[in-house]
């Protein structure tokens, strides 16, 4: 039986809910409670780099992008990103929650190379509908990851960022040829068909979550 050590909890605000940080012998997770399962691990993350890096791998220029992640989870899309742009990059990250924040900060950013320490990443805590409000035609990529897909998990408010609105606040933030991400425990047809009546042409991905195994889970790119 393997045992895991309890690092830490962070309230999810506006629910009744929590995060709690464990971490084991080879790897941390994060599970949300209420009898939710794990959420995210740092053995499983392939998707949550593609997230990051395929988008920006379509840009014509990587050097000096502007990107926005909703959502740092573990850091591994941060990392991703930071990879695939240039010195003159900035790179905003906003997290609701700021426990999640020290965790990256703390144990986890060993395994992402501290991506939060780099220079060109800027850390926004709060609503990212917020700041996606506060900007208009200024972010190269936006790379969406604040929940388990269309269908808010860990909180219902969440849902507005994947209905036609939100859609539509994230599209305003955009530079012209900018590139929208998604990412998704699973595909959903009616959150795919959503994107092309928002006038993006969408690719629709599928990544496995640790190398060539395991879940499978999808990304969408909307240009």
């Amino acid at each position: 039986m393997k045992h895991w050590d309890h690092l830490g909890d962070a309230p999810i605000p506006g629910t009744g809910k929590s995060l709690s940080l464990f971490r084991g012998k080879d790897d941390f997770f994060i599970r949300i409670s209420s009898g939710g399962g794990e959420l995210m691990s740092t053995r499983k993350h392939g998707s949550e780099d593609a997230l990051g890096a395929l988008p920006c791998r379509k840009l014509r220029n990587a050097a000096s992008a502007r990107v926005l992640i909703g959502g740092l989870g573990m850091g591994f899309t941060l990392a991703a990103v930071l990879k695939e742009v240039g010195a003159g990059a900035e790179v905003t990250v906003a997290e609701l929650i700021p426990e999640v924040v020290d965790w990256n900060r703390g144990p986890l950013g060993e395994r992402t190379g501290y991506p939060l320490n780099d220079p060109r990443t800027r850390v926004h805590i709060g609503d990212v509908v917020r700041l996606l409000r506060s900007k208009r035609n200024h972010y190269d990529v936006i790379a969406l990851d604040v929940d388990n897909g269309p269908e808010g998990l860990t909180l219902p408010s969440n849902d507005r960022l994947y209905s036609e609105s939100g859609i539509a606040i994230a599209q305003q933030a955009l530079r012209p040829g900018g590139i929208l991400a998604y990412w998704s425990a699973g595909p959903d047809q009616a959150f795919h068909d959503r994107l092309r009546r928002c006038g993006f042409m969408v690719e629709e991905i599928t990544v496995y979550a640790h190398g060539n195994k395991g879940a499978r889970h999808t990304v969408w790119l909307a240009s």
